[in-house]
């Protein structure tokens, strides 16, 4: 009973910091926002495009042709200038201008310039062979009936002829052979990648950064009043360790609570969900109460944690996905429990596991939550006893 008085204690303190408000229930959801704005769901080239105001055939023909092709979506800009900004600054992949004179250049076989635009980085370059194929299936019919009349044929006979070559030319028949297996599936919603490790990361972020309150209990002498009473060491030991793990859970908790009723993001098998909570908040319990009993003041402890909460993250994959580490990178992972609990996401999320395809997981997640707590308990008996 002492044990769950202590752990309510902890977490009603938790609740009560106002601090806590942003950094635990804002900035995780904010942050699954952006990531999902900016890498999820479906990938689509934007290209700007600036026309002149009394467009011709030419020019209407060539924006007709981009606009049908399946997956690019066309962007209007009024000038060049605003067209540029948005390419430097990633609005859309690549620009393209097309001039005033374009269809009676053309039509008179003179020389006319469309300009085409994009970064050096990213997919722009690889469009311009895409948007020069757009303005030459426009130009060749005029180009056609122009040569047709420098040869003595009639103009109306010379367009009617090019008109008709244009409708029988038979079409190019492209098949496409996926070699391999997409690393993420085709069906994954935008914020269901971020979503998983952000959890991880706040999660640990959350107890390492609660440890202060640890730290509290020993300096303002908490614990050594508890002691005065006829209460245990072994059991402030677990209540300390117990609101720990409610407060890491309560995060958790509210993560997925949220972007599922926010964002709509899958989860996975709900039983392998609610263990992979389970087992990393008590690595996050653990590595709070070891940084509570390590560390002599709460400014040691938060800043310590943060720098230790995110670098950890970082390397266990809740910056980059797993699958995209190197085989080295991959193997330097695995020391950390962030890269367990993120693999066991993925199996549920992307690969639709289930709770038995993740035991492996799930048992080094406990191992390591266990030894946190093992060393700290160890640390906190011989902080408390001493004081």
């Amino acid at each position: 009973m002492k044990v769950l008085t202590i752990a309510g204690a902890n977490l009603r303190r938790f609740i009560r910091d106002k601090s806590n408000t942003f950094f635990v229930f804002v900035l995780p959801i904010g942050i699954v926002l952006l990531i999902g704005a900016q890498f999820g769901g479906d990938f689509s080239p934007r290209i700007g495009v600036v026309s002149p105001p009394n467009a011709g055939e030419l020019t209407a023909s060539i924006v007709d042709d981009l606009a049908a092709q399946e997956d690019l979506t066309l962007v209007t800009y009024d000038n060049e200038d605003a067209l540029l900004l948005a390419v430097e600054r990633g609005h859309v992949s690549a620009g393209l201008v097309i001039p005033t004179d374009l269809d009676g250049a053309v039509g008179a076989g003179d020389t006319s310039e469309v300009g085409f635009v994009s970064r050096p980085d990213g997919i722009g370059p690889q469009l311009q062979s895409v948007v020069a194929k757009a303005v030459a299936r426009a130009v060749e019919p005029v180009v056609a009936v122009r040569y047709a009349v420098a040869q003595g044929a009639d103009p109306a006979d010379a367009a009617a002829a090019a008109e008709v070559a244009m409708t029988q030319a038979p079409e190019v028949g492209v098949e496409v052979t996926t070699a391999g297996s997409s690393i993420f599936p085709s069906d994954m919603g935008q914020f269901d990648i971020g979503a998983s490790s952000q959890l991880v990361l706040f999660m640990f972020l959350t107890g390492l950064t609660g440890s202060a309150a640890v730290i509290q209990t020993r300096h303002l002498g908490v614990a050594t009043r508890m002691m005065s009473t006829p209460t245990p060491v072994r059991t402030i030991i677990l209540g300390e360790a117990l609101g720990r793990f409610v407060i890491v859970l309560v995060q958790g908790l509210y993560i997925m609570a949220a972007t599922i009723l926010i964002f709509q993001v899958n989860w996975g098998d709900p039983l392998g969900a609610a263990a992979i909570l389970v087992a990393f908040a008590l690595v996050g319990a653990g590595g709070a109460l070891l940084f509570g009993t390590v560390f002599s003041n709460d400014q040691q402890a938060g800043g310590v944690g943060i720098v230790a909460g995110i670098g950890l993250a970082a390397i266990g994959g809740s910056m980059l996905p797993l699958e995209l580490f190197s085989d080295t990178m991959l193997r330097v992972a695995r020391f950390t429990p962030h890269a367990w609990a993120n693999e066991a996401f993925a199996e549920l999320v992307r690969r639709d596991g289930s709770f038995v395809d993740i035991l492996p997981e799930l048992g080094v997640m406990a191992a390591f939550g266990v030894a946190f707590l093992v060393v700290a308990s160890w640390r906190m008996r011989t902080v408390i006893t001493r004081a």
